[in-house]
């Protein structure tokens, strides 16, 4: 499902950077719980400028951000 690639996708880039999602909340200015939700799997459409901020708090691209395999053969939601 979408939701749960771009929780995993946030993930993977934290770990990646040793970055705790407090700190990229601080980098992104998006809230802890709109992240929290986004983890969890209670926002189910995570919106695409939530999705931009955070990227730009990792100092990455949209394009990067969704060039994964995760987010490829995702099926119809």
């Amino acid at each position: 499902l979408l939701y749960q690639a771009v929780g995993k996708r946030i993930l993977e880039y934290c770990n990646e950077r040793n970055l705790t999602p407090n700190k990229l909340c601080t980098l992104s200015g998006v809230i802890q719980s709109t992240l929290n939700s986004i983890f969890s799997g209670r926002s189910k459409n995570p919106k695409l400028l939530t999705i931009k901020f955070l990227c730009d708090g990792l100092n990455i691209s949209l394009q990067e951000f969704f060039s994964s395999p995760l987010f490829d053969n995702l099926e119809d939601e």
